[in-house]
């Protein structure tokens, strides 16, 4: 069975860092496009940052470029988002998905797994 699952999420003030972790389990994330994708309130989805599987190349949102990064690790076939110095509009669920969709996936609508979201708030 394909399953994604987050944890990481919480309340933090403006300036501080949290780390979202995505574990997959049924399939080998190393052979799939990520992602992570957020969406506030009244808002529409919105890709945040991405992995792309044919070259392991790195995507980021202009909204977050330089403060997040996404990585993985391999041997535990797990996922993470470090998103650091962050900011109220930065508030929302976050998602990971995977895909094995080729080039360079960047909308929701063409990953296949998802996880069941995470809610980052960031408010003194």
């Amino acid at each position: 069975q394909v399953q994604l699952v987050e944890s990481g999420g919480g309340l933090v003030q403006p300036g501080g860092s949290l780390r979202l972790s995505c574990a997959a389990s049924g399939f080998t994330l190393d052979y799939y496009a990520l992602g992570w994708f957020r969406q506030a309130p009244g808002k529409e989805r919105e890709g945040v940052s991405f992995i792309f599987s044919s070259d392991r190349s790195t995507y980021y949102a202009d909204s977050v470029k330089g403060r997040f990064t996404i990585s993985k690790d391999n041997a535990k076939n797990t996922m993470y988002l470090q998103m650091s110095s962050l900011k109220p509009e930065d508030t929302a669920v976050y998602y990971c998905a995977a895909t094995d969709t080729p080039g360079v996936p960047v909308k929701h609508g063409e990953y296949e797994y998802w996880g069941q979201g995470t809610l980052v708030t960031v408010s003194s």
